[in-house]
């Protein structure tokens, strides 16, 4: 491994080694609920990624492995996330790691997926750290059986994060941006267009046209759980809405603390 730097007292450290890749693939499979013995990243992957010029970079909170992130280096000078996960209020410290990390080869730009069910995830991505959602994909891995992802499809939104351009939480890491580019009582005035699986307005479009909001369900997790044929009606709903949205040219750009998505339409399909 090479030397850590300590950020309010939590390690970051890039991981070379059999011993610590094994460590972060085992941290994999507890957050997504497999067997060690299956881990959806395996330890010689990541030792493979590495030795091709990816990193990965692990977080620990004293001697314990308190997260970790992937990234590789795309064709085109960008990089790509592959995973990441943390513990709470790590995941910022994880990623402006490889944010670093990127930014000294002179990469400007990173991508990587989420499922855009998760609000707390989008959240995150699109509010705190000022990525942008910039490409729907309809059960992009097939299905999958780890234990938080099993009896779904498994639709991703692929976010485009400027490097370059900090966000506006950049310099605070525990305080969040504001959680909308508009207020609140526009979103509650714009006509509904969809009506979600629980018969509540799951999507509006306000009139100047230039904002699609689309609610997601609190927590589609321990939803999924509980009753999956209704999680998977959840996601073909939300999945209609991106798709026209994307189609005519928005792209998801803030995500609402009772969990209503911004889709804002860009310039060039203005």
């Amino acid at each position: 491994m090479t030397a850590g730097v300590m950020t309010a007292g939590v390690t970051i450290r890039t991981v070379h080694d059999v011993a610590g890749l094994a460590a972060v693939a085992d941290h994999f499979s507890d957050v997504w609920h497999t067997p060690r013995t299956v881990p959806p990243y395996p330890a010689e992957v990541l030792h493979s990624l590495v030795h091709a010029g990816g990193a990965v970079h692990a977080v620990y909170d004293g001697q314990r492995l308190a997260g970790a992130a992937v990234a590789v280096l795309g064709a085109d000078r960008s990089t790509y996330s592959l995973v990441a996960a943390a513990d709470r209020g790590l995941g910022y410290t994880v990623k402006q790691a490889q944010r670093d990390w990127a930014l000294g080869l002179g990469v400007r730009t990173m991508r990587w997926t989420f499922d855009p069910l998760v609000g707390r995830n989008a959240r995150f991505n699109l509010v705190k750290l000022g990525a942008v959602g910039t490409e729907y994909l309809v059960d992009f891995y097939g299905p999958m059986t780890d234990g938080v992802n099993d009896g779904d499809e498994s639709d991703r939104l692929t976010v485009t994060w400027n490097l370059a351009v900090p966000s506006a939480s950049y310099a605070t890491a525990d305080t969040w941006a504001p959680a909308t580019s508009y207020d609140t009582g526009d979103r509650d005035l714009a006509p509904a267009t969809h009506t979600a699986p629980d018969g509540v307005t799951l999507a509006r479009r306000d009139l100047g046209d230039r904002h699609v909001f689309c609610r997601v369900p609190d927590d589609v997790v321990a939803l999924r759980a509980a009753d999956p044929v209704l999680a998977l009606r959840w996601r073909y709903a939300v999945r209609e809405v991106f798709r026209e949205a994307f189609a005519e040219g928005f792209r998801a750009t803030g995500m609402s603390r009772d969990g209503w998505y911004t889709l804002t339409r860009t310039e060039e399909a203005a």
